[in-house]
């Protein structure tokens, strides 16, 4: 029986209580919803916080707070910080956050640490730092041609060989912002056997996109930050009903939610 990694993204950047009056946006929201996805199955939050106005910051005190929290509440569960800069923050913003926290994992997209890929030596210096300071990354990746430029970077060195995590982000660019299992196509056409590779996907669908993804030796990351609805339709009480609901359906596949120190393990995360 295989071991999936369920990550939860329970609010994202953009959403509000206006989206879903149980998305969570204080850091002691955050730390209940996240204890009640562990709860249900998950072994990895993948964290945001927000600013007096609910905007998404990368704040690092509010971090330093959320991550005390989360140690005190469910200290044997992953904590991802997110770098994400939504239109706001710099490559050199984003880094400084990272560097301040020396988080146990962070996420980076690919495209925005190294947005002119002829010139990736800021991407490099900082990748070669998270290895220095046993960092966990995950590369978040929009598109296959996106799969092969952190390829291509791993065989020339500006991203580190033992850098193996991904995100696969299905859907964003639609139109309807609906994610489709073929969505997930195009990046099965690589080999991804020497990666950890994760899915995400907008939209009601999320459930049979991110199975799709368990069934070809991926993980999973669910949550309100881009989906709201269970499999059958009916909108989610909150980001835990979309974990149990995944975790029941693993048992047909073979497979099993992985226990955060299996999760640990299974993507080299460093104790926090």
């Amino acid at each position: 029986m295989r071991d999936v990694v369920i990550m939860v993204a329970p609010n994202g950047a953009r959403k509000t209580k206006r989206d879903h009056t149980a998305l969570p946006v204080s850091i002691v929201d955050t730390v209940s919803e996240a204890a009640a996805c562990h709860a249900a199955g998950a072994s990895a939050l993948h964290a945001h916080v927000r600013g007096a106005s609910d905007e998404h910051v990368l704040d690092i005190g509010l971090y330093r707070e959320l991550l005390r929290e989360m140690a005190t509440a469910v200290p044997q569960m992953l904590v991802q910080v997110t770098s994400e800069a939504v239109g706001i923050y710099t490559p050199a913003q984003q880094v400084d956050c990272i560097k301040a926290l020396k988080p146990q994992m962070a996420s980076m997209a690919l495209r925005e640490i190294s947005s002119d890929f002829s010139e990736p030596e800021y991407a490099k210096q900082f990748f070669q730092w998270s290895l220095e300071n046993d960092v966990h990354i995950q590369h978040i990746l929009y598109s296959a041609e996106e799969l092969q430029r952190f390829m291509d970077y791993r065989d020339s060195g500006v991203i580190p060989a033992s850098h193996r995590c991904v995100l696969f982000v299905l859907g964003r660019y639609r139109v309807d912002f609906q994610s489709r299992v073929a969505d997930l196509d195009p990046f099965l056409q690589h080999n991804l056997d020497q990666l950890d590779w994760f899915v995400c996907a907008f939209g009601h669908l999320e459930q049979q996109c991110v199975l799709a993804a368990i069934e070809a030796g991926g993980h999973a990351r669910i949550g309100f930050e881009n989906n709201l609805y269970l499999a059958n339709g009916d909108l989610a009480d909150n980001t835990a009903a979309l974990v149990t609901s995944l975790v029941g359906t693993l048992a047909q596949r073979d497979c099993r939610a992985a226990s955060c120190e299996r999760a640990r393990q299974l993507l080299g995360v460093r104790s926090a």
